[in-house]
């Protein structure tokens, strides 16, 4: 096992009617933006649970984030905060509003004069404007996180951003939320978290038994919830593990002793700023591809995932691993998820040597957990997923 520190300072408040707990948590005295997406939250009842709460605060709203959170929205919003002088955010949502709050967090603090260097430079944020959630989307965990993913449509990019001062202060985590949520949005949330997990585990042994086991206790319950989840999102039992689930999967805990991969999230990213693809399918995208690309490097751990999440023991190290590959697509494909780019744009021709191109412009190299992938790389994996 690595040696690691690990701190993370979210509280986390879980369970039915916790919506109403914003009132104990919230300072009286708060300047808040709200912050929430497209809407949906005022036709699910959960709006309506936080303006009960916030009661007699000073409160500024601000809607309108996109799935993938866009620089020039949330400049906007930027710009409410200063001349509302705001000094705290809620952000009511899944992973993008909560990402968007993340952005505004370290910009609004931010004393350079654009604040996309904070993702063009990797600047990490000391200190942000404090904030907190309402998580309404399983799927990202970014309500106990301090990463961040932006969008900038103009340049069709989609960069990360993050530091110790981006945690929410705290996170509210109400399973009953997932009621009202489009099966497409489910099926997202289970593919989303469940490559969490595997960025995190499927690289190579290092004797880290305990990070181990919790990375396949996790994908062992969303495999196991998933089906539930999409047949009755009114299952108490496994909505609250679903969401537990993708909190946990990126929290920080599982990643802690062990080398972790994350190409896959940097090729998928890529697809998403080029063609407006749902992230998570994306992930599922690239991830069988950047598997058997990279096999002799991991067939050692898609063996062990394929004998203890899939209970596949028959075979060779090399065969169970290949098994492990093809039953990880397979469900995907169960979720309703598409695996092959050409699936999702008829405009598939030359993307690897777009990434490519895109990764050697910003000077990125060594991606993956033994920091030896090189752009050329990336294009044959993102080949291989056409």
């Amino acid at each position: 096992m690595n040696n690691f520190q690990f701190q993370n300072p979210t509280k986390i408040i879980f369970g039915k009617g916790q919506i109403a707990k914003l009132n104990d948590e919230l300072p009286r005295d708060a300047n808040i933006l709200l912050l929430y997406g497209g809407g949906s939250i005022k036709r699910n009842g959960i709006y309506d649970q936080v303006i009960s709460a916030l009661g007699d605060r000073k409160v500024e709203e601000f809607g309108g984030i996109p799935a993938n959170p866009e620089y020039a929205i949330l400049m906007e919003a930027l710009a409410v905060i200063k001349a509302r002088d705001i000094d705290y955010i809620l952000a009511v949502g899944g992973g993008s509003v909560i990402d968007g709050a993340k952005f505004l967090s370290a910009a609004a603090l931010y004393e350079g004069d654009e604040p996309w260097d904070i993702l063009t430079q990797n600047i990490s944020t000391k200190k942000g404007m404090p904030f907190a959630t309402v998580l309404t989307l399983p799927a990202t965990g970014s309500e106990m996180n301090s990463g961040s993913v932006i969008t900038r449509a103009e340049t069709k990019e989609k960069l990360v951003m993050g530091g110790p001062g981006l945690f929410p202060t705290f996170s509210i985590l109400d399973p009953e939320v997932i009621h009202s949520i489009p099966q497409r949005q489910l099926a997202n949330g289970i593919t989303d978290a469940f490559t969490h997990v595997l960025e995190q585990y499927m690289t190579y042994p290092t004797g880290a038994y305990l990070q181990d086991r919790l990375s396949e206790s996790i994908l062992q319950t969303l495999i196991e919830v998933a089906p539930k989840v999409l047949e009755d999102p009114t299952d108490y039992t496994a909505a609250s593990n679903f969401m537990w689930s993708c909190t946990m999967a990126l929290n920080g805990l599982i990643s802690k002793g062990v080398p972790t991969d994350w190409a896959v999230h940097m090729m998928g990213h890529e697809l998403t700023a080029l063609y407006g693809i749902d992230h998570a399918r994306t992930l599922a995208v690239i991830a069988p591809s950047h598997y058997t690309y990279n096999f002799e490097a991991k067939k050692e751990k898609l063996a062990q995932y394929g004998e203890r999440v899939w209970n596949i023991t028959a075979g060779t190290t090399e065969e169970k691993a290949r098994a492990a590959i093809a039953r990880t697509e397979e469900f995907f494909h169960e979720l309703g998820i598409d695996t092959k780019l050409s699936q999702y744009t008829d405009d598939y021709e030359g993307t690897g040597e777009e990434v490519a191109k895109r990764f050697n412009e910003r000077g990125w190299k060594g991606l993956g957990e033994h920091q030896t992938l090189q752009p050329a790389d990336a294009e044959q994996i993102v080949k291989m997923a056409y």
